[in-house]
């Protein structure tokens, strides 16, 4: 059995080349623009992104999402929750 794919992105925040924090300061700068209940994705190639933004979708209390492979690097989706 195969797990869904995440939901569509309505933003995608490019955050590739870039070293924390700024994929999530890019992410928490940007969410404004979706609107509750919507997706919104980063791109980012620092390995750091994949422990920092789902901590910080649970310290924010946003819905991570998945961790999706988009070379180079990946694509993490975000639910926004308020």
């Amino acid at each position: 059995m195969s797990e869904n794919p995440p939901p569509t992105a309505l933003v995608t925040v490019e955050a590739r080349g870039c070293t924390c924090p700024i994929p999530i300061i890019r992410l928490a700068q940007r969410l404004h623009e979706v609107p509750i209940g919507a997706v919104i994705a980063v791109t980012a190639d620092d390995p750091a992104a994949s422990p920092d933004i789902p901590a910080w979708c649970r310290m924010k209390m946003h819905e991570f999402l998945a961790e999706v492979p988009a070379y180079p690097g990946s694509a993490f989706h975000i639910r926004r929750m308020y």
